[in-house]
């Protein structure tokens, strides 16, 4: 008994407490449902608030939108005035420069694509408002992120904003912008720029605070100003990672082509999967949603390779031409494309009888689905409801009944399982350990209440003592601050229904994907195959991917988990497939000198190992799972997604606003507590921050 902490005997002590709640929540409902009459009115008063901002500064805002639309406009009038050849050419050229002929393929056929299918001129007027949203992201983050790396003071305040503004769902703030900026093509480049410059803040600022210290002296012994010293080196030093922070941009910028067309109504390639979405049109929408996952991958894969490119220092008396002869290619090889399309009609404009639109085989081949296999499908979707989803939500307790499970839950079968559970949890506990006997305790608690019945406050208190265990004091009352919030602004059931439907699509996309992730790293083939999938789901818009589980398994829970866990499971099958090929060598050769077979070697020494990395992949898939949640409130679930398009809707700034923040706040302590464990995880194995 010894061994037992006394963190450990306090966690059994929470648990009691738990019970005796339970056991008291007829006589004090109190305990279960925060009493309406004692929430804070957060919602009115954010409501007044943003009255008070539209008559004050909407006409300046109003201003601003209209000098927008003159850039806005101007490319997007020349996008489409380029002939397609010319702009296919130019961006081939400018992926064989940075990357080869192998990327330079793929981005010949991505941008054939968008011309053989016919969604040409949408295309453009979606990479017109990336143009335009990257470059203004991307001066704002810089600005901001060496503003954070000179100023402590104002690090403290622009890394949790970043925070915010990176977990806080885009359709909660575009309410606001709606509102201050009105409606149009320039309210959806605002809003992309909002979400999409944060990750150039964040590499901006890591940039600049890598940069070695002897380059910092040599600039210094050089004579260099402050000025020269920022632009001549830091900055130069800098540039990789900036790059990346670009890179990272450009990817959120594309993911929000689709929301801005809500707003923006223009007739480019996210109103299409919109528009085609809302009428159940999956092979339309599919078509239309693989354009914006290619041009993605595009730009991702330009990016990506000119941020990982080495520089070239250029040579002693070089020529202009010879200095400049990249640039001058790009040049003539447009202008001759441009000339010879004014003779060859279908460089100009691609004929219509050659385009293919295969969207009515697509929505064949789901029709004959749904129709051939729907006794399966309606069984996969039954089961797992009732035998998985509602316990989680429901508890056991009001689950099991003649109706869902075939019998009735009788006294006499409660008396059982609260035996059974007790039983188990002290043998875990005198012989696993009081860690297991805490964590089974929990669980039967979860599973027969169900987390929508579990007291709030005792809630509290666990989320509160795991954030210090993990994270210590600041973590522990963060965590009590936000989840608080949540509690006194009334939206605490929502709150636990965000949280059960995204906690299981996380734990189930982190199991699935880590399997899948080990395979990877064992099987290269695996690894290849996996490539691309996982490409597809991570830029194919979101929208996109809840058609196919809205026509397979119609609207619901279940089909709101699935389209959660297919947008999920990338980053647990990535971040598991990196830490397990990143092993150092040096321990895979000691363990197979003392002769590991090949499980004991994955057991016992790579997943160990790849662990901490492993916890960074969960990180990311919650992350993932939230984002997704939103999304997947249009189906049919509740929760603060729920909230946040009835804000939207009804126009009410302070219900969408205050969901939206409700999801930061989960998504941040998620973040915190994941991180916690990794940094501690490593410290436990010895292994740098960078592994």
């Amino acid at each position: 008994m010894s061994r037992f902490r006394t963190i450990d005997w306090v966690w059994l002590g929470l648990i009691a407490v738990t019970l005796a709640f339970l056991a008291l929540r007829k006589p004090a409902g109190w305990l279960i449902v925060y009493p309406d009459e004692w929430v804070i009115p957060i919602t009115p008063w954010l409501n007044v608030f943003m009255d008070w901002c539209v008559d004050k500064f909407g006409p300046f805002f109003r201003a601003f939108s209209a000098a927008l639309d003159v850039p806005m406009s101007a490319v997007r009038n020349l996008l489409n005035w380029l002939p397609w050849s010319v702009t296919l050419a130019l961006l081939t050229y400018v992926a064989y420069v940075v990357s080869g002929w192998r990327l330079a393929l793929f981005t010949f056929f991505a941008i054939l694509y968008m011309v053989v299918i016919g969604y040409w001129s949408e295309s453009m007027n979606s990479l017109a408002l990336v143009v335009i949203s990257v470059p203004l992201a991307v001066a704002i983050g810089f600005g901001l992120g060496t503003w954070a790396f000179y100023s402590k003071r104002a690090e403290r305040v622009i890394s949790p904003t970043m925070d915010l503004l990176q977990t806080v769902p885009a359709f909660a703030y575009l309410l606001p912008i709606l509102l201050l900026f009105g409606f149009g093509p320039v309210v959806g480049l605002i809003a992309s720029v909002l979400y999409a410059f944060p990750p150039t803040v964040r590499n901006t600022k890591l940039g600049l605070a890598r940069v070695p210290g002897e380059v910092i002296e040599a600039g210094l012994m050089a004579g260099a100003t402050p000025r020269q010293l920022f632009w001549r080196v830091r900055t130069p030093s800098a540039m990789r990672q900036i790059l990346l922070g670009v890179n990272q941009t450009t990817m959120a910028a594309f993911s929000m082509v689709i929301i801005a067309s809500i707003i923006g109504g223009t007739a480019d390639i996210g109103w299409e999967v919109l528009s085609t979405m809302r009428k159940a049109q999956f092979g339309e929408s599919l078509l239309a949603g693989i354009v914006i996952a290619l041009m993605a991958m595009v730009m991702d894969r330009i990016t990506a390779a000119a941020a990982t490119t080495e520089p070239v220092e250029p040579e002693i008396n070089q020529s202009f031409v010879s200095k400049h002869r990249r640039l001058l290619m790009f040049a003539a090889l447009g202008i001759g494309i441009a000339l010879l399309a004014q003779f060859i009609q279908f460089l100009e404009d691609y004929p219509e009888a050659w385009q293919i639109y295969p969207a009515q085989i697509l929505n064949d081949g789901v029709s004959y689905l749904v129709v051939e296999y729907a006794a399966a499908i309606t069984l996969i979707k039954t089961w797992a409801f009732f035998f998985a989803m509602l316990p989680v939500k429901m508890g056991l307790e009001q689950t099991i009944t003649p109706f869902s499970w075939g019998f009735e839950f009788t006294d006499t079968l409660k008396l059982l399982y609260g035996v059974a559970a007790l039983a188990l949890t002290l043998w875990a506990g005198f012989r696993r350990g009081l860690n297991r006997a805490i964590a089974i305790a929990f669980c039967a608690t979860l599973l027969f209440f169900g987390l929508t019945g579990l007291p709030w406050p005792a809630l509290l208190a666990m989320a509160t003592l795991l954030s210090w265990q993990l994270g210590g004091i600041r973590l522990a009352i963060g965590t009590l601050a936000g989840l608080g919030f949540l509690v006194l602004a009334g939206v605490w059931p929502q709150t636990l229904l965000s949280i059960y439907l995204c906690g299981l699509a996380v734990l189930l996309s982190f199991v699935i994907g880590a399997a899948l992730g080990v395979l990877a790293s064992e099987f290269d083939g695996v690894s290849a195959f996996l490539r691309p999938i996982n490409d597809t789901l991570q830029t194919m818009p979101l929208f996109v991917i809840l058609i196919p589980f809205v026509m397979i398994f119609k609207i619901g829970e279940f089909t709101a988990l699935l389209a959660i866990m297919a947008y999920a499971i990338v980053p647990a099958i990535r971040y598991t497939e990196h830490g397990l090929r990143n092993i150092p060598g040096t321990v895979i050769e000691a363990a197979t000198a003392i002769g590991c077979t090949r499980g004991q070697m994955l057991w016992r020494v790579k997943l160990p190992l790849a662990l901490p990395v492993m916890m960074l992949g969960l990180n990311q898939t919650i992350m993932y799972g939230i984002a997704m949640l939103v999304i997947a409130a249009l189906v049919g679930t509740n929760g603060l997604g729920q909230q946040v398009y009835i804000g939207l809707g009804d126009g009410d700034f302070g219900v969408g606003m205050v969901a939206g923040i409700g999801m930061a706040i989960i998504a941040i302590i998620a973040d915190r507590l994941t991180q916690a464990w990794s940094k501690k995880r490593q410290e436990e194995l010895g292994l740098s921050a960078e592994f």
